[in-house]
């Protein structure tokens, strides 16, 4: 790192430049800590949110794939999105699976489609 935050530091008696003590701290260098903590914090939280946001937008079920496998990573980017404070709702999670099935799945996607759209209208 070229320019940043540095630790700060004490010299001793013998002239020798050491760490300084957390409880040596003036208060002004600990709330920098503390705004820089935080920052970093939200910078890779951001990054790995858009991460994540990627990953859910191309994930596609392969062919030899099974239906439990697929839905525990649609579930494990779900959990993921949560932790970092972004929920994804159910129906936009059950709308990314049926889009991301083979074609192998073709009359399963329509009858939950159909099934689906019978149960709105009532």
């Amino acid at each position: 790192m070229i320019a940043g935050w540095e630790h700060p530091t004490e010299i001793d008696e013998d002239g020798k430049i050491s760490f300084k003590s957390e409880l040596k701290w003036s208060s002004a260098k600990d709330e920098v800590v503390v705004g820089n903590s935080r920052a970093h914090n939200e910078l890779f939280n951001g990054v790995d949110q858009n991460i994540l946001r990627s990953r859910f937008e191309v994930l596609k079920m392969s062919d030899d794939e099974t239906f439990s496998e697929f839905n525990v990573r649609v579930l494990d980017i779900a959990n993921k999105s949560f932790a970092l404070g972004e929920k994804a709702s159910d129906s936009k999670l059950v709308r990314k699976v049926l889009r991301s099935l083979p074609q192998r799945f073709n009359m399963k996607v329509t009858d939950a489609s159909s099934t689906s759209d019978d149960l709105l209208k009532k």
